[in-house]
């Protein structure tokens, strides 16, 4: 990100008044974390934060760079810090490129709660495991307990917040009613409440909102004809094979956090890459006024960094990045009353990345061996800024994987499974029962949803 500031942006933008915070390992480490604190103050006082991709250590990491202690994600802290609400986490789609869904697909993921705030301990032997809550007058109420009859036995404890899940529902419906140049998407909620009965308040506190300020809205558009007309729901386990076939996009998903992280990671897979999906937290300060912090979907590209410090020519697509950055000068913009001359500036900036990537001088993860390494394809956009930007004039780019890169076995015992008559030829019907059976069969998006299995 340093060139892209330094190509991009520092020529042509005041950045004077951007607050800069060194969030490495190295840093936390040598300042006991407190440049993790500064930042956290920072953003809830200034509201539009960027975020470029961090490292948490590993054991291995620990070591290797000489660390006191394996630190934490940095995301918890920033999540509590800005009154986490959600995780928004959208497709990025570009005009002249086919990319995984053809319409937008809208992700929530709840910011707090599950498995990333758990406390435990490893190591517990048999006996008794008593969980107890002690309420601010003093009451003690047992949640659970139970017996353990194993030697070895790791106890888990976590919570789910449900105060800010009204938050959540107000912004994912709204933003699903205005999506796709304001035609809208169809809204789902997913959990798991059929197993898990603690999720049944999410989805009471969703329906509920949506009930009295969107259904409406909803039905009016035709939103809702094909979940049978009311707020659909959907089991977990069903969502992660209808995001596989549902590529024609034009639909929204909100869930817990651990379900939304593994489920924004699958939509990123089907719709090309991590590269192609933005992450904005919504977060909120005491005066209701909104925080938003901005960042690639996908965490720190390790082998592509070590590569680069051996001096290796690297080919990193910064889509995600660049879109985080372009969204915080807009959030930004929005704080400061409305500073068209911001939107204008980022607008033109996108519009020239597009352009680059339409017309086959992107990076290599969309042009094969063809494309452009980092260094390149950021010296490329810079020299176009300023220019008269009209839509691309190539011929359109479908993102190709390198020929190396494929597994040519797997390929050929894909072919033979799919061949089942062994002729050499597959022929529609063969094709078709291989998609089934692999569970990839395109199929319209679900009229009424019969039973949570």
């Amino acid at each position: 990100m340093d060139l892209i500031i330094k190509k991009w942006i520092d020529p042509h933008f005041d950045t004077g008044g951007w607050e800069y915070f060194d969030l490495s390992c190295k840093n936390r480490d040598d300042t006991e974390d407190k440049c993790l604190f500064d930042a956290v103050a920072a953003g809830a006082r200034i509201g539009a934060i960027f975020k470029e991709p961090t490292v948490t250590p590993t054991a291995i990491q620990k070591e290797l760079l000489g660390l006191k202690k394996t630190w934490g994600s940095p995301n918890g802290a920033m999540r509590r810090g800005w009154n986490g609400i959600t995780i928004s986490r959208d497709t990025i789609h570009i005009e002249g490129m086919e990319l995984g869904y053809k319409k937008p697909v809208l992700f929530e993921r709840h910011a707090v709660g599950g498995e990333y705030g758990a406390g435990f301990k490893a190591g517990i032997g048999k006996g008794k495991v008593v969980t107890v809550h002690l309420g601010a007058d003093g009451d003690a109420t047992i949640v659970d307990q139970r017996d353990l009859s194993d030697d070895n036995n790791a106890v888990v404890t976590y919570h789910n917040p449900i105060d800010n899940v009204t938050d959540l529902a107000h912004h994912f419906f709204a933003r699903c009613l205005v999506a796709d140049g304001g035609k809208g998407v169809v809204p789902y909620v997913v959990t798991k409440k059929t197993v898990f009965k603690w999720q049944e308040g999410f989805w009471v506190a969703m329906k509920e909102v949506f009930d009295a300020h969107y259904k409406d809205k909803y039905l009016a558009k035709g939103l809702l004809e094909t979940v049978g007309g009311e707020l659909p729901h959907l089991i977990s386990d069903a969502a992660t094979m209808q995001i596989i076939r549902w590529t024609g996009g034009g639909f929204g998903m909100a869930a817990h956090n651990y379900d939304g992280d593994m489920l924004t990671d699958e939509v990123a897979q089907v719709h090309r890459s991590p590269g192609f999906i933005n992450s904005v937290l919504i977060g909120k300060k005491a005066n209701g006024e909104i925080i938003k912090e901005y960042e690639a979907s996908h965490g720190t590209v390790a082998d592509m960094d070590a590569a680069r410090l051996r001096g290796e020519e690297t080919s990193l697509n910064p889509l995600g990045m660049v879109e985080a950055l372009f969204g915080a000068m807009d959030h930004s913009a929005d704080l400061a009353g409305g500073r068209e001359d911001v939107k204008d500036f980022t607008a033109s900036l996108r519009k020239i990345v597009h352009k680059c990537m339409v017309e086959g001088k992107g990076t290599r993860d969309l042009c094969g061996p063809s494309g452009l390494t980092t260094e390149q394809f950021i010296d490329e956009v810079a020299s176009q800024i300023g220019k008269d930007v009209s839509a691309a004039t190539a011929a359109p780019t479908k993102p190709v994987a390198a020929e190396k890169d494929v597994d040519d076995e797997a390929i050929n015992a894909l072919f033979n499974e799919l061949d089942t008559d062994g002729n050499g030829v597959i022929d529609k019907a063969e094709l078709k029962a291989g998609l089934i059976k692999l569970n990839l069969a395109p199929i319209p998006m679900i009229k009424t949803l019969k039973a949570d299995t």
